[in-house]
């Protein structure tokens, strides 16, 4: 299965369903298919109108080796200038 294609399928799934991702910023291949994290921009038009710093939820997602997205969980949300780092 290709990198590209889980890619796809995890941007896919975020923007219909959650938001468009920010950033992916990781994929591991596990036994039963692929382990994402992805970064999503949280409340901007609220943060953009308030003059705060965009607040940025980073999510754990699951494929399974068919490619569908199983589940997905808000792991933290930061504020996007902040340096914290995901840690599982």
């Amino acid at each position: 299965m290709s990198m590209k294609k889980v890619l796809n399928e995890v941007t896919e799934f975020f923007c219909e369903f959650v938001k468009p991702p920010y950033k992916i910023t990781s994929v591991q291949p596990t036994d039963q298919g692929w382990d994402v994290i992805v970064e999503v921009i949280e409340e901007k038009e609220y943060m953009k109108a308030y003059a705060k710093d965009q607040m940025v939820g980073v999510y754990h997602a699951r494929l399974n080796k068919e490619m569908e997205v199983e589940s997905y969980d808000r792991r933290s949300l930061r504020a996007r200038s902040s340096l914290d780092l995901y840690q599982e």
